[in-house]
């Protein structure tokens, strides 16, 4: 059957259902709205699609023929899917009560969406996130793919095919052993760390190259042997001794550091930072209320998380 033609059938089955109901075509014609010739039409159309007579017209009144009676309950479910459909299309108008698929760095997500995502629920009872981690060239792949709706990420590209409302800037703290020769320090010179061990994570995280950028700035070395899986496995080479690191703001924030083990600290007069925003399709249906989701992002980063980074915006 041709789509064109399945609006037209919808409205017939609903004709049916209602003669079947009123068991006369004048009745059924005044409950409906439309004329009786219009209707009589109409489920003569219905029966010449479906190749069965529905109905037994006689002096007594109008009744279901067999087949009709076989065809009714089915006619009235299809009734049903149709309205619990359109009921489903008009909830989901609302973007505030919709599902989405949303894409985090692993270096960010469990440091920030613990903050963030109660609060919002508390907004946006309905609102639901359905949440995957990913490098952020993954990220930014999957967003023009479709595979995510938003995502939060460090970086993103210059591309007509994405919006992008910043959110927040986290700085990077350098953590050294107990034990090492600049522990006990608040701020550490940048000239200090020259020639320095510096672990770091595996080259598929965004968070790789912007170490080895720092430290190609100032001469410290990069410890490719033992680059971490996730920023654990890094604090704890650090604590191990195996040498130093650079941290984001929102892991130092999340976890319990024990001062005997490991020593935080920041580089003087050199902030070392990254930037995170909220990323979406500029095509996205969901478009508006993204924008206005980023505000909200914002006030609850603001609120949760005021000591450990800056809002923007």
């Amino acid at each position: 059957m041709a789509s064109k033609d399945r609006l037209p059938v919808l409205n017939q089955i609903n004709y049916f259902v209602e003669v079947a109901r009123q068991q006369s075509y004048r009745s059924a014609a005044q409950q409906l709205g439309v004329s009786q010739p219009t209707l009589t039409s109409q489920i003569a159309a219905l029966e010449k699609t479906l190749g069965v007579t529905l109905f037994e017209r006689s002096r007594s009144g109008t009744q279901l023929s067999p087949q009709g009676r076989m065809l009714l309950e089915p006619a009235q479910e299809v009734l049903q899917a149709s309205l619990r459909f359109s009921d489903l299309a008009r909830t989901m108008a609302d973007d505030s009560q919709t599902t989405y698929r949303l894409g985090v760095p692993s270096t960010l997500g469990p440091y920030l969406l613990p903050y963030v995502l109660p609060e919002l629920h508390a907004r946006f009872a309905k609102l639901k996130f359905y949440v995957r981690d990913a490098p952020p060239l993954q990220l930014e792949q999957g967003l023009l793919a479709g595979e995510f709706d938003l995502v939060i990420s460090p970086m993103y590209s210059e591309s007509s095919q994405i919006i992008a409302a910043e959110l927040f800037v986290e700085p990077l703290k350098f953590v050294i052993p107990s034990d090492h020769r600049l522990a006990g320090q608040q701020f550490i010179e940048p000239a200090d760390i020259k020639d320095e061990s510096v672990l770091t994570l595996e080259n598929s995280h965004h968070f790789h190259y912007q170490i080895l950028d720092i430290c190609n700035k100032l001469g410290a070395k990069v410890l490719r042997d033992y680059e971490g899986t996730s920023l654990d496995t890094l604090r704890q080479m650090v604590v191990m001794g195996m040498g130093v690191a650079f941290l984001p703001g929102l892991y130092i924030h999340s976890e319990l550091h024990r001062p005997e083990a490991l020593h935080v600290c920041e580089l003087s007069n050199m902030p070392i930072v990254r930037r995170h925003s909220l990323v979406w399709r500029n095509t996205a249906p969901g478009r508006v209320f993204f924008r206005e989701l980023a505000g909200h992002f914002r006030e609850i980063i603001g609120q949760q998380l005021a000591s450990a980074v800056k809002v923007l915006g």
